[in-house]
């Protein structure tokens, strides 16, 4: 746990810090999608261009993680209240 903790201590110290122009999260297509994305897709601002078009299939991914995941604790509960019932 002490080394897999200290990797994580590692890990975030180099880390870039915030608003660094040579972090990865700034690259090409990012300006990308700041430049086009309401033009390419219609869309009325430029985040639901992103999660509607461009990550579209992303977005259906996680949604129906989050989906299984909810009817999953729904059903254990569930099941958990009827054997209370029958006992």
């Amino acid at each position: 746990m002490l080394i897999l903790a200290g990797i994580m201590v590692m890990a975030v110290l180099e880390m870039p810090a915030t608003c660094c122009p040579d972090a990865p999260a700034y690259n090409e297509v990012t300006q990308y999608y700041i430049d086009n994305a309401v033009r390419d897709t219609g869309a009325t601002n430029v985040i639901s261009a992103i999660l509607a078009d461009y990550r579209l299939f992303d977005t259906l991914g996680e949604t129906m993680v989050l989906f299984t995941s909810i009817v999953a604790v729904v059903s254990a509960l569930r099941k958990k209240k009827e054997a209370q019932k029958h006992a």
